[in-house]
């Protein structure tokens, strides 16, 4: 049975700050992210199904991307949680949605946590195979499955 790898792209707008580092991105600051998801496995071939030749309905896709990402993430403050609450409670008012997750929100950790949020939706013989975060025209981190999971 062919094994066939499908990718959908998303895009989210978001801002974030590095605590503690070195360079002008530890001041508030946001990108326009797109985000491609591709997951793999084989088309369904059960007689009379409506997704027959498809690994996953596209739509299906999109949901689990926007309730596990996008409805989380976009036009967020995204904070590390070792930031003061202080700074936290002040910056609420102002900003409204701040999302504090317990990493810094580099594009790389925030693909650690999108692999394991998109994992948990996806249904069973459909595997995520790989993420790609564009976070500038010219900068992007990728997130493999083959490079982290151990089967």
């Amino acid at each position: 049975m062919p094994t066939i790898r499908i990718t959908k792209e998303f895009r989210f707008e978001a801002a974030h700050a590095l605590k503690g580092y070195d360079g002008v991105c530890r001041n508030i600051h946001g990108h326009s992210y797109e985000l491609h998801v591709t997951l793999i496995g084989h088309p369904i071939e059960a007689a009379g199904s409506p997704k027959k030749g498809m690994v996953i309905d596209f739509g299906d896709i999109k949901k689990i991307i926007r309730t596990n990402i996008i409805e989380k993430f976009d036009h967020a403050l995204i904070l590390g949680s070792d930031f003061d609450t202080t700074v936290i409670e002040q910056a609420k008012e102002p900003f409204g949605n701040i999302l504090i997750v317990d990493y810094q929100p580099t594009s790389e950790n925030m693909l650690i946590d999108f692999a394991d949020r998109i994992k948990s939706g996806i249904p069973a013989g459909v595997k995520l195979f790989s993420l790609k975060l564009r976070e500038t025209a010219s900068s992007y981190a990728e997130w493999f499955a083959g490079d982290n999971d151990p089967d």
